[in-house]
């Protein structure tokens, strides 16, 4: 009987500890984690979303950069971090798509985390070598269905975000190309600059300079709707393959467990932050679309892009590393 009451006293003193660190939250500096190197996308859009965050929680917003095997390396520091809100995750779109990449992923993108609100989605664009005689989609659908496996397309490497934008691609028009993954966006766009390559669906950033110098011709972008930054550049979906749609995104996540009183103060803040003008032109000015959508909209956005990932990298042939 002592046992049982000692066990029902420890209980309410958790809950009343909980309860405690909920209603002082924050009450020390919070670590928003970047599972890749500075200067990369996700740890651009946290310096941006950090400072601002710290602001309204009125503590500091500490970047951690925490980069290495596709992303999985901060995912699982997140993962595995206490649930009290003091360690946060700038998520990226790997998320969704490494569970089909690679064999062993030290987490569930599904269950180990509390998503807070998508932070930002962004468009690649598909382009093409001006060597090329195809000025639309449907001209390089119908220059490839011609010549089935003789196009190389390029990609950041097996399993990036641009390569299966490109496979979803080839999937919905029913085209085959040879891949030629690269180490990085870089070098996968100087070859296709020098014709080593034919197409790429490469980023906003890396992409529309060399459209703007002539040097690339742009086909199309991967959103479902036209962006500011290439209004003239119609979208992939209604340009004859409807249901196609291809981000990169970010977001904002927290351990699993975290309470739902702390999560929904994340949400309102940020959300908050993100429907700025300032943050709102910013993130324009780069071809992306700020977010802000609840917890269990991102909650429904992640599980729906698994899924979509998981089929695509299956009817590809992309084997698990």
């Amino acid at each position: 009987m002592n046992n049982y009451f000692h066990a029902c006293a420890l209980a309410l003193g958790m809950l009343a500890a909980g309860a405690a660190a909920q209603t002082t939250y924050p009450n020390r500096a919070v670590r928003m984690v970047v599972p890749s190197s500075a200067g990369g996308g996700s740890d651009i859009i946290a310096r941006i979303v950090a400072p601002r965050l710290a602001e309204r929680l009125g503590q500091q917003v500490i970047v951690d950069n925490r980069a290495g095997a596709g992303t999985m390396i901060g995912g699982e520091v997140v993962a595995k971090a206490p649930p009290d809100g003091y360690t946060l995750l700038m998520g990226v779109s790997t998320l969704a798509t490494n569970p089909a990449i690679y064999r062993k992923v030290p987490y569930n993108a599904l269950t180990d985390f509390a998503p807070i609100t998508l932070t930002l989605s962004a468009p690649n664009i598909l382009v093409v070598h001006p060597s090329l005689p195809v000025k639309t989609v449907k001209e390089l659908v119908w220059f490839s269905e011609a010549r089935p496996g003789a196009l190389n397309f390029a990609s950041a490497g097996t399993g990036t975000n641009p390569h299966l934008s490109m496979e979803l691609f080839l999937s919905l028009a029913k085209l085959k190309m040879v891949h030629i993954p690269y180490k990085g966006s870089a070098p996968a766009v100087t070859d296709l600059l020098g014709g080593q390559v034919a197409v790429m669906t490469a980023t906003m950033l890396t992409g529309i300079p060399h459209v703007r110098s002539g040097r690339l011709r742009a086909l199309g972008v991967t959103s479902t709707r036209r962006t500011a930054v290439a209004p003239d550049v119609p979208t992939i979906a209604e340009s004859g393959l409807p249901g196609y749609e291809a981000v990169q995104w970010y977001g904002v996540l927290a351990p699993a467990q975290t309470p739902k009183e702390i999560v929904a103060r994340l949400h309102r803040d940020l959300a908050a932050i993100l429907h700025t003008t300032e943050i709102k032109e910013r993130f324009a000015a780069d071809g992306g679309d700020p977010g802000g959508n609840t917890p269990e909209e991102f909650g429904r956005y992640i599980r729906a892009e698994t899924e979509k990932w998981a089929k695509v990298v299956k009817a590809a042939g992309i084997k698990p590393e």
